[in-house]
């Protein structure tokens, strides 16, 4: 039996709707004490997947008119019965609607609880448990849409062919051991080889794609560097779609990094817009200045913006040494105007090169796409199983080091006794993925992440 546990599913701040959450054996009739339908139908008697409108109330108070969703089990979200009432969303209300189911025999959900008990009930595996928190906390389209696909079973879809492979290889040298006459040709050294390989380049495949799975999923820490007067500040504001830095014709308006996350090239770009760095005897641009430098050390990408009205100086040939073997755009700005840069200088040592006016929003579409390029998404496909954090990641790699080593231990003339060892090394790593033999302290860690009420 499953206590009831409820929780505020919604945002708590105010809003049209909010929606209180029961979820259990008793979600039926610990709702029913706290709500009357206007036609004095029970919830235990209403059909499944049906809703209807009552009063909300405790034990001495009307609290809201509200709309009850019934779930019954095993086709909830859950897999248990659950209720959802679907209250003005006022934060007052809200909790008072909590209290009082909480009064009536429920217990408060933990974080992540409801989950929790979809993946324990066989609704969902882990990955796909985990991409729910991915769907609440994408910012941008691309990393919703691939969440969404990883909560559809990519990842788990990839994951079930190589542990097939591996269980049927587990079988089949099971059934040697038993019978060691007889032949089986997918143990023959070289076919066992392929086949080992074969995973292999499957598991290789996920950690490779993890890094753009990451840069989809966190976004990418940009820094926009330049001498002072070139355009970073007008540039922070043409990707932000809005007025974020100041901008002025006074070089040096910048004096610290701007900072602003925008969704842009398909990802979530954290944006810095920093001081503009030269030789300075000012001691407050000094500051600036050395903060701009130790954000160009922590840079995922860096925009290194340039005045194309004008020649390149001592402090524009600086910066291009600086950012040598970085993931750096060059950004050639104010080509609205006669240009007067040494076009060839740039274009030798940094590519790409990006030619733009950012006061006057040309050329941003270029720099869109050069952004997708460098940082590898512009071929990712969100539907594609990547994985999605350092966990995924940790498993994968322990699955793929066990596979290298049963290769390894074929080619060397060992028994299929070794063999074996291995193989079963990369399938509990492979099911420590999934949560199929997850111990309760990875799973409880799994879920410790995400938000009461989900």
């Amino acid at each position: 039996m499953s206590e009831t546990i409820a929780a505020i599913s919604t945002a708590l701040y105010p809003a049209g709707i909010g929606v209180v959450r029961l979820s259990g054996d008793d979600a039926f009739l610990i709702a029913d004490k706290i709500w009357r339908s206007n036609s004095g139908k029970k919830l235990m008697d209403m059909p499944a997947n049906t809703a209807a409108v009552g009063i909300v109330h405790d034990e001495e108070t009307d609290i809201d008119e509200c709309v009850a969703l019934v779930f019954k089990e095993p086709h909830s979200f859950t897999g248990e019965n659950v209720v959802e009432l679907s209250c003005h969303g006022g934060v007052y209300i809200l909790r008072r609607v909590l209290e009082a189911a909480i009064k009536s025999g429920a217990r408060p959900a933990g974080p992540g609880e409801f989950t929790k008990r979809a993946f324990l009930n066989g609704k969902m595996d882990l990955t796909e448990a985990e991409a729910v928190m991915d769907l609440i906390s994408a910012q941008g389209e691309t990393a919703a849409r691939a969440a969404l696909s990883q909560h559809k079973g990519a990842l788990f879809k990839e994951i079930e062919k190589v542990k097939k492979s591996l269980i049927e290889l587990s079988a089949d040298i099971t059934a040697w051991v038993d019978f060691p006459d007889e032949d089986v040709p997918s143990l023959e050294p070289q076919t066992l080889i392929n086949t080992l390989s074969d995973v292999k380049n499957e598991l290789e495949k996920l950690r490779d794609n993890y890094s753009r799975g990451r840069i989809i999923k966190e976004g990418v820490e940009t820094v926009i560097i330049g001498r002072p007067n070139v355009g970073k500040s007008t540039l922070m504001n043409a990707i932000s779609g809005y007025e974020k830095s100041i901008v002025t014709e006074i070089p040096g308006t910048t004096r610290d990094v701007v900072e602003d996350s925008v969704a842009f090239a398909g990802v979530v770009l954290k944006l810095w817009d920093t001081a503009g760095i030269r030789e300075t005897d000012d001691p407050v641009e000094s500051i600036g200045v050395k903060r701009a430098k130790e954000k160009l050390d922590d840079a995922q990408l860096i925009l290194a913006v340039f005045d194309g009205s004008k020649e390149l100086t001592d402090d524009d040939k600086k910066i291009i040494e600086q950012t040598s073997g970085r993931n750096v755009i060059a950004v050639v700005n104010k080509c609205d105007l006669p240009l007067k840069i040494n076009k060839s200088y740039i274009e030798n040592r940094i590519k790409p090169v990006v030619y733009i006016s950012a006061g006057k929003q040309e050329g941003i579409e270029k720099l869109e796409e050069k952004i997708k390029e460098i940082i590898g998404t512009s071929s990712f496909d969100p539907s594609a199983a990547y994985l999605a954090n350092l966990r995924q990641l940790e498993c994968v790699k322990r699955a793929d080091e066990a596979i290298n080593m049963a290769i390894d231990t074929v080619e060397k003339g060992f028994t299929l006794d070794a063999v074996t060892v291995f193989i079963d090394d990369a399938l509990n790593a492979i099911f420590e993925l999934t949560g199929e033999r997850a111990s309760d302290s990875v799973i409880d860690r799994v879920f410790s992440k995400f938000c009461i009420g989900k």
